[in-house]
């Protein structure tokens, strides 16, 4: 491990006292030598003692929300490489060695641990959740298109790089849909690992992520972050039904004059010369928008070269030398 760097396992955690524990144990023996980081989520059970008893470092972060502990994880944890894992168990960590040589080895800057449940055990993954979790997967595919085909995992492996320009800014569930959306804005090098997802130990607490209102907000987010990636295109669509709208009230309106010699309905022209305005001004607004964001992008591009790169030892492929002696006597 230290020939690899420092590595850091990091667990946000709200009232998972009875599974951090093996949590970090399983980890630990997977990962010797990692350092491992629990950030206690506004816990009101024993989940900090339970941490530290394992052997792991705790934070305490106030404000509730897993947005708000991985921004304080992140922010906090100095380290070359981090895994980032839920502390409800349900993870497979004999994957979590092959992820970190893919960022070490590979030059991944992201590595996802896509769910995927074992073979008549379907039904520890509810069915709201999996029909939730293919419909926001779809929804941020076609949106960004960025092959993830599990863009809800909170099992990863990301550089140092990628971390450390990464700007949180949400608070709950919706930080793996920021996480791909940064990854897809500054273009890393991202792949996928299964990884099998087992159900929550019976003495486990409740699953806290809603399927309609986590659901909703994350939903929410991934257009906000659209909205924010490619904001041209985004104010296009919403500009694109009012100038429909704005089209047909014209085209009436034009057809009435030149059947009447006037526009008796006067109203229906001003409605379309309104509408025509205001697809006009979103459009705008989204150029403007447009240029102030790949400013933003740049910046964060900038502050993401600006780290060394994940790869410990970078492959480099020696081209056989020609002899341009022995050319020239040919």
């Amino acid at each position: 491990m230290s020939d690899l760097g420092r590595v850091a396992i990091v667990i946000p955690c709200h009232n998972e006292e009875h599974t951090i524990g093996n949590v970090i144990r399983r980890f630990r023996q997977e990962l010797p030598g990692a350092t491992v980081v629990v950030a206690d989520n506004a816990s009101t059970d024993e989940t900090a003692v339970a941490a530290w008893k394992a052997g792991a470092q705790v934070i305490f972060e106030p404000r509730l929300g897993k947005g708000e502990a991985v921004r304080r994880l992140l922010a906090d944890v100095d380290a070359d490489y981090y895994v980032l894992i839920d502390g409800d168990d349900t993870m497979d960590s004999r994957v979590a060695p092959e992820m970190l040589r893919l960022v070490s080895d590979e030059g991944y800057d992201m590595v996802v641990g896509k769910r995927v449940t074992p073979a008549g055990e379907q039904d520890v993954y509810r069915r709201g959740h999996r029909f939730g979790n293919g419909f926001l997967t779809w929804v941020f595919q076609k949106l960004f298109k960025l092959e993830i085909t599990d863009t809800l995992s909170g099992y990863r492996v990301l550089s140092r790089r990628f971390v450390k320009s990464f700007p949180v800014s949400s608070a709950g569930f919706e930080i793996e849909a920021e996480l791909n959306a940064h990854a897809a804005v500054i273009g890393v090098p991202l792949c996928e690992v299964p990884a099998r997802y087992v159900s929550r130990p019976p003495e486990s607490s409740q699953p806290k992520l809603s399927t309609f209102s986590d659901g909703a907000r994350i939903l929410r987010r991934n257009l906000r972050l659209f909205r924010d990636a490619r904001p041209f295109l985004a104010f296009s669509l919403l500009a694109l039904p009012w100038f429909i709208f704005a089209a047909l009230m014209i085209q009436l309106s034009l057809e009435e004059f030149f059947r009447n010699g006037e526009v008796i309905r006067s109203p229906r022209l001003l409605v379309g010369i309104g509408s025509f305005l205001v697809a006009l001004l979103l459009w705008m607004a989204g150029m403007i928008m447009e240029r102030i964001t790949r400013n933003r992008n740049e910046i964060i591009r900038l502050a993401y070269l600006a780290i060394r790169g994940p790869l410990r030892r970078p492959k480099i492929v020696t081209m056989p030398r020609h002899d341009a002696t022995s050319r020239r006597h040919d």
